[in-house]
């Protein structure tokens, strides 16, 4: 951990050594750090434009592919790929900082041992030579005079603040070979004690309303950072409509993180937040003027694109009804089983539209066919065939079980079982005009004249011909 420490405790002693402030000493750390990062936040910028611009392909293959979600995750990597794009991009060098802030984190908290190289077995030592238990009791660091000095916590700061140019010789001898102890200066412009944790109850504490103060502006820094990153992401319209759920969140993460540090650690960690996100604003003013450029010529290359596809579509189309245009003349010129067979194979490549209309009754109803209606989309065969509704309720009313019988009406009459039955010959057919029931008895009585007509008619010839007999006798 010392190892990996290192260079953090270098540069951190190197501008203690050049201010003489703690709290300085920390403004240059942050400064340094973010100019070390400066690219590579510059390069997620970019990757968070080129995956806002991508959104359109995204959801062309959500719409292809929707269903198929291995496939789909098949063409989205492939997109990838050939874009030269990391979907991780954008968001993986936002988190970089707080890879700085975990280190810093520990220096700060156990200065003794970083800073000043001291054994962790000499820091009972030091704390004996301090006056440990009667200080720490009088600031409220420990609970009872005798308690004994345990390196948790932020003690090791505590102990670390108590270091005076006074008692300074008594600690650097206490500290024992290869120790550089040092009296840190905690104190930043008279009015913030940085060794100091913040409580929310600051009148229990000397100097408490001004470490208040200091959660509270780190969490309005991280609010104005966000805002003058939504501002500065305007130049990408689509980006900020894309990223506009991720923009809330952080809207309401940032600054409950920024108490959060604030309130649980110690000051020197809650100044080093507030001026990394004071430099935050001005590196997204900065990256906004240098990456305008950048999304102009992505917008273009995309417009680009857009059109392109539009005019190899429109070739598609044109092709397609080349073709059909030859294979029809080809059909009429041909002759016998040849013509059969090209028309034929014109019916089945024609397979679809209008004969899938026709079996699954979207035509009734052609004003709900969108631009991307496929019939064969989920089917080659297309889709499940019509019923009609009314014709199924009629079929399950037949084969229903007898209903009780009903009431009499008004009169004692009961109603006639042809009133009570559905007339399913007008359901089937709504357009066509009922038919009277004068027009019915009417046809009904001459089917019945007919019927008997044919009857009588074989045995009319022998009626006449018994007459004509009888008419000779006489």
């Amino acid at each position: 951990m010392k190892l990996i420490l290192t260079p953090f405790v270098w540069v951190l002693n190197a501008f203690y050594s050049l201010t003489g402030s703690y709290g300085l000493a920390l403004i240059f750390f942050a400064i340094v750090v973010k100019l070390i990062l400066f690219p590579f936040q510059l390069k997620g910028k970019k990757s968070m434009i080129q995956m806002n611009l991508m959104s359109g392909q995204l959801q062309k293959l959500q719409k292809q592919y929707g269903k198929d979600k291995e496939r789909y995750n098949q063409e989205v990597q492939k997109l990838y790929e050939r874009e030269h794009v990391n979907p991780m991009g954008g968001c993986l060098w936002s988190f970089l900082p707080l890879f700085i802030l975990i280190p810093l984190y520990s220096i700060i908290r156990e200065p003794l041992v970083y800073m000043m190289n001291v054994g962790v077995d000499n820091l009972a030592a030091i704390a004996e030579a301090l006056n440990w238990s009667q200080v720490a009791l009088d600031n409220g660091w420990i609970k009872a005079a005798d308690e004994a000095f345990r390196n948790t916590g932020y003690n090791q700061l505590y102990l670390s603040s108590l270091i005076t140019p006074e008692n300074l010789a008594a600690v650097q001898s206490a500290a024992g070979e290869g120790a550089k102890v040092f009296a840190i200066n905690f104190d930043f412009l008279g009015i913030f004690d940085l060794a100091r944790v913040p409580k929310l109850k600051f009148w229990t504490m000397t100097g408490g309303f001004a470490l208040f103060l200091l959660p509270v502006i780190s969490a309005l820094s991280s609010i104005l950072v966000s805002w003058v990153s939504q501002k500065t992401n305007a130049v990408n319209q689509q980006a900020q409509q894309a990223d506009n759920a991720s923009m809330k969140m952080m809207f309401i993460m940032m600054p409950l993180m920024s108490l959060w540090i604030g309130f649980s650690m110690p000051a020197a960690l809650c100044l080093y937040w507030i001026i990394q996100n004071l430099l935050s604003i001005v590196q997204e003013f900065i990256c906004g003027k240098m990456l305008k450029k950048d999304y102009e010529e992505a917008a273009r290359i995309q417009a680009e694109r857009e059109q392109q596809e539009k005019e190899e579509e429109k070739e598609r189309k044109r092709q397609a009804a080349e073709e059909r245009a030859r294979r029809i003349e080809e059909a009429k010129s041909a002759k016998g089983k040849k013509k059969k067979e090209l028309m034929s194979a014109m019916e089945k490549d024609s397979k679809g539209d209008s004969a899938v209309i026709a079996v699954s009754g979207v035509g009734m109803r052609s004003y709900a066919r969108g631009r991307a209606y496929d019939p064969n989309r989920f089917s080659p065969d297309g889709p499940t065939a019509y019923q009609d509704p009314d014709l199924d309720w009629a079929e399950a009313k037949k084969n229903a079980p007898a209903e009780e019988p009903k009431k009499k009406g008004l009169f004692g009459r009961k109603k006639s079982a042809e009133a009570e039955q559905p007339v399913d010959k007008q359901e089937e057919n709504p357009t066509e005009e009922p038919v009277k029931e004068t027009e019915v008895s009417t046809a009904q009585d001459q089917n019945v004249e007919t019927e008997a007509a044919e009857a009588e008619a074989p045995f009319a010839p022998e009626a006449e011909e018994g007459s004509e007999e009888e008419d000779s006798k006489e």
